[in-house]
């Protein structure tokens, strides 16, 4: 029963990002399922260990090497989605990406079928069976196994956030679901998952791993599907909670976030403050992850310290000050990725929209 430790956590500010994809045919449309780009070829060498099935074949995952410094991630990112695009072409295929494909209907899709994932299919039966959500997750270093806890902790309010500004999957089995993101949706019907609770420290988190494990809710730790978590063997905090992005930028925007929202409260952690994450119920906090799954952009939230509501605008403009990054500010800037995908269907028709998911590279 594969653990983490304590141990793991010695470096502070080093990222890693994983991206999850579609395998798409020359048109852009969902692929029902293919062994070959993943079991049936080797892979460019980067892509050695860095590249996975996610639960259905059409689906796949990369991840990039360690990255020791935040300016080199935008280069490592890229050189990863090259790697793949060009070993997808290579066998017919292209990538494309969004929280959800909009033309994909699961009935038609071949599952992967790795032991792990025909247990987990076995084990929830009809919530994973549907399961086409793909996400982008980052994860940042963090060198003491309590203060990535605690830090885990107060990111429970920025996770609506960040979904937010993802928002890229209004589209579910081919209709219009109503919803910015469909995929956090369909992802929560899955047990583990969504906004987690307040754990007091990493002995409290460690504790409750182990007794998932022993109590087989889970078969490995990898099954804690939180929107944000302490990952006990990478050392890292994981954020999991944007839907998957064709363009790079966006992307890169959610990592300089997630980077300074780290490093920002491993200062206040070290300066002894007693932060909101007890404060803050789980309730309050999905309704603000609702918030962002209905609205997106539109969305306002139930504030950090409890007592009103803020826009999601005005979220930007104070976390761009107060952080000094800009990346997201582009984002709020620009047509949602939810609202372009709705526009094109409507006015270009579905090979438009097909087109558009397909993976940047520059």
């Amino acid at each position: 029963m594969e653990r983490g430790s304590r141990e793991s956590f010695t470096r502070m500010g080093t990222l890693g990002i994983e991206e999850e994809c579609f395998v798409v045919d020359d048109d852009g449309r969902p692929t029902s399922g293919t062994d070959e780009l993943v079991y049936e070829h080797d892979p460019p060498e980067i892509l050695d260990d860095r590249l996975d099935h996610e639960l259905f074949k059409f689906v796949i995952e990369t991840q990039t090497p360690l990255i020791e410094e935040p300016s080199d991630a935008r280069e490592s990112l890229l050189e990863i989605r090259r790697a793949l695009v060009d070993h997808a072409n290579e066998h017919g295929f292209q990538i494309a990406a969004a929280g959800l494909h909009p033309l994909a209907k699961w009935r038609e899709l071949e599952h992967a079928e790795k032991p792990r994932y025909q247990s987990q299919l076995d084990r929830i039966q009809y919530p994973q069976h549907r399961n086409t959500t793909a996400g982008v997750h980052v994860h940042v270093g963090v060198d003491d196994a309590d203060k990535a806890v605690w830090i885990a902790n107060e990111l429970r309010w920025y996770v609506p956030i960040m979904l937010a500004l993802s928002a890229n999957s209004p589209y579910w089995n081919g209709f219009d679901t109503g919803l910015q993101s469909a995929r956090a949706k369909i992802f929560e019907a899955l047990p583990n998952t969504g906004m987690p609770t307040y754990f007091e420290d990493y002995e409290a988190f460690d504790q409750f791993e182990r007794r998932m494990l022993e109590t087989n809710a889970i078969e490995d730790r990898g099954e804690l599907w939180y929107d944000v978590r302490p990952h006990t063997a990478h050392g890292t905090v994981e954020l999991r909670t944007p839907d998957g992005q064709a363009d790079p930028d966006i992307v890169m925007a959610f990592v300089e976030y997630a980077h300074a929202l780290v490093e920002a409260l491993a200062a206040e952690y070290e300066d002894g403050a007693p932060g909101y994450g007890r404060e803050h119920r789980r309730e309050l906090l999905d309704e603000n992850k609702w918030r962002a799954i209905r609205h997106g952009q539109d969305a306002s939230f139930i504030t950090r310290d409890l007592e009103g509501t803020v826009d999601l605008g005005e979220v930007v403009d104070r976390e761009c000050e107060r952080l000094g990054i800009e990346g997201i500010k582009r984002v709020y800037e620009r047509e949602s990725g939810a609202e372009r995908q709705r526009r094109l269907r409507e006015e270009d028709g579905p090979d438009a929209l097909c087109q558009s998911l397909l993976l940047g590279t520059e």
